[in-house]
């Protein structure tokens, strides 16, 4: 898992390089068709298993990763590395939220003061002004609440799906969607919603390698966790994983990000030990 975080912020150092060429949305579009190919090799050599039976939450886990993956990249293009990771990483926080309200999960006490330590955190982030959160703050937190529905509805996609399926799923919509939002661009003028839309510019030099090892490390970054998870708690792991965000500032500031400023640290701490000590009492 402490591979897996070096190599997800090393993906991540790559997404910012290549969004100094290309909108967010084809960052997005290149990192889900590799995932797509992989997948879909995958399949080739062992069929699919699915009981099947749920294609509408299939399609909605595929819809909310996807976007929350849009909201994600935008940020990291925009703002430091780090933060955009910290915002990413409060996705545990609100699947708890998420399965206690849909899938009926307990909840404790110690469970909920920590959610409402990992919320404080946020606004030690954020630090909203009297004109509230910026479109960075906004969309920071929407990243990690889309990846925690599409976490959630994982949880009962698993018991009709191959994982596999589930996968493709995101990888499939992450690959069509921006094919979709490049061809609807040029008829929209919403300078708010630049996030969504992009005009698509064929890559070229050094361009490729950005792209090309943006998929690998994030790949090699998937398999890792995955291998993580399977060998010990998840609670363990996955306090393991925020030393991901630790990476992403050490990475952000090679690559010309200011360091966080104290209040900035402190929201982050609070964030880890949040997201720690919601897993601890799963």
């Amino acid at each position: 898992m402490l591979i897996a975080s070096f190599t997800f912020a090393i993906m991540g150092a790559f997404a910012k390089l290549s969004s100094e060429y290309m909108s967010s949305l084809e960052v997005v579009f290149f990192r889900n068709i590799a995932g797509v190919i992989l997948i879909g090799i995958a399949i080739i050599k062992k069929p699919l298993l699915n009981k099947g039976g749920k294609p509408l939450l299939l399609f909605f886990r595929g819809f909310m990763g996807f976007i929350a993956l849009l909201a994600f990249f935008y940020n990291i293009a925009h703002i430091p590395l780090g933060d955009a990771m910290t915002f990413s990483k409060t996705s545990p926080i609100f699947t708890a939220i998420f399965a206690w309200i849909f899938l009926s999960e307990k909840l404790s006490l110690k469970a909920w003061g920590a959610i409402g330590v990992g919320f404080i955190g946020i606004l030690f982030i954020t630090q909203p002004s009297m004109i509230g959160f910026t479109k960075y703050d906004l969309l920071g937190i929407f990243s990690g609440v889309g990846a925690a529905l599409a976490y959630t509805s994982i949880r009962e996609l698993r018991n009709y799906y191959d994982t596999r399926a589930i996968v493709l799923s995101f990888m499939s919509v992450g690959t069509i969607g921006p094919i979709v939002l490049f061809i609807l661009s040029p008829y929209i003028d919403e300078p708010e919603l630049d996030f969504l839309f992009g005009e698509f510019v064929m890559p070229s030099g050094i361009v490729w390698f950005y792209v090309l090892a943006m998929g690998v490390f994030a790949t090699i970054s998937q398999l890792l966790m995955t291998k993580a998870y399977g060998e010990t708690k998840a609670g363990i792991v996955g306090a393991v994983s925020y030393t991901n965000i630790v990476f992403s500032i050490a990475v952000g500031m090679m690559l010309g990000d200011a360091s966080p400023d104290l209040v900035t640290i402190f929201g982050i701490l609070l964030i880890v030990f949040a997201g720690i000590m919601v897993a601890k009492s799963k």
